[in-house]
């Protein structure tokens, strides 16, 4: 059975950092999958942030491009996004996922989903 679990969400003050983390389980193997985050705010489409493909080039949103940066970590079949100078515009639920497209990164193209971890940017 496939699974993603988050950690690293809480609450952070405008500027900080923080430091996301999705272990795989099951099935997906990382270096096998496309991977990504996505968030999600109140009243708000799911949107991307960034992805990891099976071969490992990435690609982040032009919103945090320069703030975020995704990663992952073969041995421990675990991907991250590294979070930096955080606004309160960041905040929302993140998710990961896997198996979707890495080019055309768009949530209906992913199949496997995280249960989310909040984040939460105080002005």
């Amino acid at each position: 059975q496939a699974q993603l679990i988050e950690s690293g969400g809480g609450l952070v003050q405008a500027g900080g950092s923080l430091r996301l983390s999705c272990a795989a389980s099951g099935r997906i193997r990382i270096y096998a999958f496309n991977m990504a985050w996505f968030r999600q705010s109140p009243g708000k489409e799911r949107e991307f942030v960034a992805g990891i493909s099976n071969r490992g080039d990435t690609r982040h949103a032009d919103s945090v491009k320069g703030r975020f940066a995704i990663s992952r970590d073969g041995a421990k079949n675990t991907i991250f996004l590294q979070m930096n100078s955080l606004t309160p515009e960041d905040t929302a639920v993140y998710y990961c996922a896997a198996g979707g497209n890495f080019r055309a990164p768009v949530a209906r193209t992913y199949d496997t989903w995280g249960q989310g971890t909040q984040v939460t940017v105080s002005s």
